[in-house]
């Protein structure tokens, strides 16, 4: 096997992927083809996570601060300004980006739990402030952004196949950004900081400048799949800035396997429908008992870390397919 054997087979599965999405589209019932638009938008969440917590070793709590001010940078502009996606989706990325630099030249000062701390003070203080300027947000109550807003040119957000493909198109970019980030040196240079920062820097990287490009570059991701998100399904509030929403990148992520280019997607999907299961069938046969999913979902990481404590796709790398990115 010549040494290009492996990149090709690994570019051959993340087509392979794309491709099987796509068909999706065409037999997907309709309740699940919208379930599908929006686990491929979070999904781009969890794999901007995963850039700095899987490759980086870097646990954050505070990715919804960037989420949501993908979110409102997008929403707002298009809410109170009248732009439409062709120049709100670029202002939510801009917000994002701008807001990730702030953070990392503040948290980066910090190590392991301390910077889990700062970053959570960072999200919280975000979603004070998105109920603060209620006025502009609604708070908890949020903004829906009518149909007119959100069509661009002759493609028309509400429409169930365009958001599907615009979703798509959108997870596929970033799924072969991350591909291409973490084979290059830059994303060895971060797999080393997280093995050993110190000996990192004793080989001469300046490890500080790393992180900082992987807490921006990290963040910018999760900041276009919140533009994303307030733009193909109108709807953005307070709810996305919670602690909650910086806590599920990381769940998707050590589900699907931290470290995995395909990691984060295979967690976003299968908890999502874990969660959404649990709920109908508790609704279903217990509908007079206050349950929620909570319980079901701490089964599955409590089998989880018994059997993948690498999650899924860690797991079958480091058992069968040794050459899975």
């Amino acid at each position: 096997m010549t040494a290009a054997a492996p990149g090709l087979r690994v570019v051959a599965l993340h087509l392979a992927v794309v491709a099987l999405l796509f068909a999706a589209q065409f037999v997907l019932p309709a309740y699940h083809h919208g379930v599908m638009a929006r686990i491929l938008v979070l999904a781009v969440f969890a794999m901007g996570y995963n850039l700095l917590f899987g490759y980086t070793g870097l646990l954050s709590l505070g990715h919804a601060l960037f989420f949501s001010a993908g979110m409102y940078g997008a929403g707002l502009t298009a809410y109170h300004l009248g732009w439409g996606p062709a120049a709100a989706f670029p202002a939510g990325i801009a917000a994002g980006a701008a807001v990730s630099a702030l953070i990392a030249l503040l948290a980066l000062r910090t190590s392991g739990v301390a910077f889990m701390i700062v970053t959570m003070m960072f999200a919280q203080v975000g979603y004070l402030l998105t109920l603060y300027f209620a006025g502009w947000t609604r708070g908890e109550e949020g903004l829906t952004l009518a149909p007119a807003l959100r069509v661009l040119g002759p493609l028309e957000f509400t429409d169930p196949r365009t958001r599907y493909f615009l979703a798509l198109a959108l997870f596929s970019v970033v799924l072969f950004l991350t591909l291409a980030v973490v084979r290059a040196p830059f994303g060895r240079v971060l797999v080393a900081i997280r093995e050993n920062e110190a000996r990192t820097r004793m080989l001469g990287y300046d490890t500080f400048a790393n992180k900082f490009a992987a807490t921006v570059l990290s963040g910018t991701i999760s900041a276009a799949a919140g533009a994303a998100y307030a733009l193909l399904f109108g709807y953005f509030g307070s709810t996305f800035a919670t602690v909650a929403y910086s806590i599920l990148p990381l769940l998707w992520v050590l589900v699907g396997g931290a470290a995995t280019t395909l990691g984060p997607f295979l967690g976003t999907l299968a908890m999502y429908y874990l969660v959404d299961i649990s709920n109908d069938v508790l609704n279903r046969h217990f509908p007079d008992w206050d349950m929620s999913s909570l319980g079901t979902v701490g089964v599955a990481l409590v089998l989880l870390v018994l059997f993948f404590p690498k999650g899924l796709l860690g797991g079958l790398r480091r058992r069968w397919v040794a050459w899975l990115p």
